[in-house]
């Protein structure tokens, strides 16, 4: 009489296995875009809780950020990217910080590059601010231009190299969306490792 096992076994060794499709390596790996850049990088960020406010000029896109800008204290909103600075001081928002306090309600940088793909930022230690300006803040606020804009995180990969060349930064990072988790009980928590908004202005 066979063992449970050797019937087992020797089921297995009987059975037919079809054979797998074969992969059609021609099949492009992430599908298409098939609408400008820029809004398809605001249509994926907003659909992981992220905003993006389009403009055509840059003094609109000033303008509401300064109304955005009105229901925190000027003393906790924080920018510290000499270009930025000059812009915010050109349309009259004040933004300097010395260093990032407790009191810290909103920073402001640049980005390297904004993928359309995934609605994700990509944003390096070699920003004024490094590391702490993407995490510390509790509202993160991306200024960006439509150039910066590209099609997929290879694209943005390539572009970084280019930029760099043999002196990349230390830390290159993506951001896709708000800080979230939903480790306790399975219940989406925005903000738990780092900012709990991210906003970004694009012109």
């Amino acid at each position: 009489m066979k063992s449970a096992r050797q019937d087992i076994l020797e089921k297995l060794k009987n059975t037919q296995l079809p054979l797998p499709d074969k992969p059609d390596f021609d099949t492009p790996v992430y599908y298409s875009i098939d609408k400008p850049l820029a809004m398809a990088f605001k249509e994926n960020l907003e659909r992981v809780n992220g905003r993006v406010y389009l403009f055509e000029k840059e003094d609109e896109l000033f303008s509401e950020l300064q109304n955005f800008l009105k229901k925190f204290s000027s003393k906790n909103i924080c920018c510290k990217e000499t270009e930025l600075q000059k812009l915010l001081e050109k349309y009259n928002i004040s933004s300097s910080c010395s260093e990032l306090n407790s009191d810290i309600e909103a920073g402001v940088t640049g980005c390297e590059f904004l993928i359309a793909h995934t609605g994700s930022i990509m944003v390096s230690s070699a920003q004024a601010g490094g590391r702490q300006m993407f995490v510390y803040p509790p509202v993160h606020i991306v200024i960006a231009r439509k150039n910066q804009v590209v099609d997929y995180l290879e694209s943005a990969y390539s572009g970084i190299v280019g930029k760099y060349e043999d002196n990349l930064p230390t830390q290159i990072t993506i951001i896709t969306g708000p800080s979230r988790t939903a480790d306790i009980e399975k219940t989406l928590i925005l903000g738990a490792h780092g900012p709990k908004e991210l906003h970004v202005f694009l012109v």
